[in-house]
């Protein structure tokens, strides 16, 4: 039977989460802790260069031994990354004990919530999941809309976000600020801030105009 999800963009700046594992598995997830600004511990024996990297530069915390149920203390959110089913049901079970959200890799019945395929264009971020019945599906739909979404997008949103934040200042709440909200976010709104940004991706000092 499938799941009904509820579908959050969670605030991780600043919180602290743990990953248990530190091979192949792991580098994604941590580097997706990574953009959204979360405090990182990871505990692995061994890890991948890529790991053992970030931990040199400080940018992680590598506890370099097994995991242990006690390590999920304090956390926020903890993140199975092993390739053994035991360990990622060990780290599951010890953080439902702490009532921590967990997610196991490819390890659905031990998982409090999954990871979707992202495609991330600056601030815009479209997030697919199949609830965990085909990873696969979801992440052929993410290549698809890399492929379909201009790159530039990101930049409209950002400008898009100021012209919003500068309307909402600027005029009190109304049926017409709100349809001027959405005229702006329609196709034609969007491309006309497109070119905007690209008057000012022109404007910055060493393009030649």
């Amino acid at each position: 039977m499938t799941e009904n999800l509820f579908p959050a963009f969670i605030k991780l700046a600043g919180r602290r989460c743990l990953v248990v594992g530190a091979g192949v598995i792991a580098e994604e997830k941590i580097q997706s802790l990574l953009l959204a600004g979360a405090r990182i511990t990871v505990t692995a024996p061994e890890a991948t260069p890529a790991i053992a990297g970030l931990a040199r530069k400080k940018q992680i915390a590598w506890r370099r031994r097994a995991f242990k149920p006690a390590d999920v203390r304090g956390f926020f959110l903890v993140i199975a990354a092993t390739a053994t089913a035991s360990v990622n049901h060990s780290v599951h079970r010890a953080a439902q004990s702490q009532r921590i959200l967990c997610n196991a890799v490819d390890d659905p019945p031990n998982c409090d919530f999954y990871f979707p395929a992202v495609v991330r264009r600056g601030s815009l971020q479209v997030a697919i999941s199949t609830s965990g019945e085909s990873p696969a599906l979801a992440q052929r739909l993410r290549r698809e809309l890399e492929e379909r979404l201009d790159p530039s997008l990101g930049e409209s949103v950002r400008l898009l976000g100021t012209l919003r934040r500068e309307i909402l200042a600027s005029y009190a709440p109304s049926e017409g600020r709100k349809e001027l909200l959405h005229i702006l976010a329609s196709s034609e709104g969007l491309a006309a801030i497109a070119q905007l940004a690209n008057l000012t991706q022109l404007s910055k000092p060493g393009v030649k105009l």
